[in-house]
């Protein structure tokens, strides 16, 4: 059985078509979701079918799958057997039996204990938080065309995006080009030029898993866009129409800004803890779960846990936290389904080990910066590398002609076609 359709879990299964098992997939959403891409539904330069599969569709051709549409919430690992609720005919409670498990839950964005901001601060780990946000983008402004009162129109115009990872980087890169760019011609009673973007990060500088060098050349890019960075600054509160943000030293302001988008912080996703409660173990504090160095669980080589929910026991002692991206997840899925194909030939397998590719991160059209096996560029070069990179990992033939597609006419016309506004109330105080 595999919990979890996302970039580790649909690792292991497709990596078992061969194998003489019976795969169970369980998920509560029925689509495997490109993540990396989610910043470009929330702002209008993709569709949400774009960036997600169908997991039946995906897996329609490999006969030794079945897919299920439920809920893990807890384990029962002396019995081999996990717990499911949230079934589509309405059903809960229902026990499914395994003779080996893979967890696969992912992470969730962390609110540091402010779990009260979620609200008005949405995130961009789902397809969910992604139509939220754009939602509340284009909202806005439209909100600004027709408010009469100039302080108000700023507070509209005014964004706050908090995390200045890859994430936040993207989406505030993507905000500055859709008011600069994108709608500037749309509107007629406000120029969406005088747009402030803000970029919030805790540490000395945004991008902080990339060499400084390209940590900075992404600020400047970004300030060329006309996003601001505040770095060494932290978001102490965030109000229906405003944020505090405290500096390095101490100072305090208040900024009047209705749209505020959280990609700061990642938490293991709660099967972890699950998990760990039901093998009588620790999570850590960040919720992550240690696994052996073969991704199982100590003393239970029947249940795998792998990607953002785990840290890793290496073969000498030390534990390795290992960075909650996509190729990490797939290597120690593809690692996974090889561990099973080699038991069931009675093979031993080498302890996992993750090789390192490298990081991307786009900054808007034409632009990016890439640390790839030691060689670092950054502008139109990274920016090619990223979009090939990430048509290559893109679910689906018909999801990556698509996607062409799309960004081809974005790039020749600057527009954004999926500028769509599915919930009037999206801001509503």
């Amino acid at each position: 059985m595999v919990v979890g359709g996302g970039f580790g879990g649909l690792q292991v299964v497709r990596k078992l078509r061969r194998a003489a098992v019976d795969v169970t997939l369980v998920d509560r959403q029925n689509f495997h979701l490109f993540q990396p891409l989610v910043y470009q539904v929330a702002t209008g330069a993709l569709a949400a079918a774009e960036v997600a599969a169908p997991l039946r569709a995906v897996l329609k051709r490999q006969a030794n799958v079945r897919v299920m549409l439920a809920e893990v919430t807890g384990f029962d690992l002396e019995r081999q057997q996990v717990v499911l609720d949230h079934l589509p005919n309405g059903g809960s409670g229902k026990t499914l039996g395994y003779d080996m498990l893979v967890v696969a839950g992912g992470s969730r964005y962390s609110y540091f204990g402010h779990d009260d901001w979620r609200e008005r601060a949405p995130e961009l780990k789902s397809l969910a938080g992604a139509l939220d946000i754009r939602n509340r983008i284009l909202t806005a402004f439209e909100a600004a065309e027709v408010e009469s009162d100039d302080e108000l129109r700023r507070s509209w115009l005014t964004f706050v995006v908090v995390g200045g990872g890859p994430t936040g980087v993207e989406m505030a890169g993507q905000i500055a080009e859709l008011a600069r760019e994108t709608l500037r011609r749309d509107f007629r009673g406000v120029d969406t030029r005088g747009t402030r973007v803000l970029l919030v990060e805790t540490a000395d500088r945004i991008l902080t898993a990339f060499p400084p060098l390209l940590s900075h050349r992404a600020e400047r890019a970004l300030e060329k866009l006309g996003v601001t960075p505040l770095v060494g600054h932290t978001v102490v509160d965030i109000g229906p129409v405003s944020v505090a943000i405290r500096s390095a030293d101490g100072e305090l302001e208040n900024v009047a800004a209705r749209t505020v988008i959280w990609a700061a912080g990642v938490a293991a996703s709660p099967l972890a803890s699950a998990l760990a409660s039901a093998d009588g173990s620790q999570v850590d504090r960040a919720g992550r779960l240690t696994v052996t160095a073969d991704l199982t669980l100590p003393d239970r080589p029947e249940v795998f846990a792998i990607g953002d929910m785990v840290r890793v026991a290496q073969s000498d002692g030390t534990i390795a936290a290992l960075p909650g991206l996509a190729p990490v997840a797939m290597q120690e899925g593809r690692y996974v389904a090889r561990v099973i194909r080699d038991r069931l030939r009675g093979r031993a397998t080498e302890p996992f080990r993750y090789v390192d590719k490298g990081n991307l991160a786009t900054i808007g059209r034409s632009k990016a910066v890439a640390d790839v096996k030691g060689i670092r560029i950054s502008g139109f070069p990274a920016w090619v590398t990223w979009l090939v990179v990430h048509l290559f990992y893109l679910i689906g033939f018909q999801n990556r002609v698509l996607v062409v597609t799309r960004w081809a006419f974005s790039f020749v016309t600057r527009g954004r076609g999926a500028r769509l506004i599915t919930d009037t109330g999206a801001q509503a105080d």
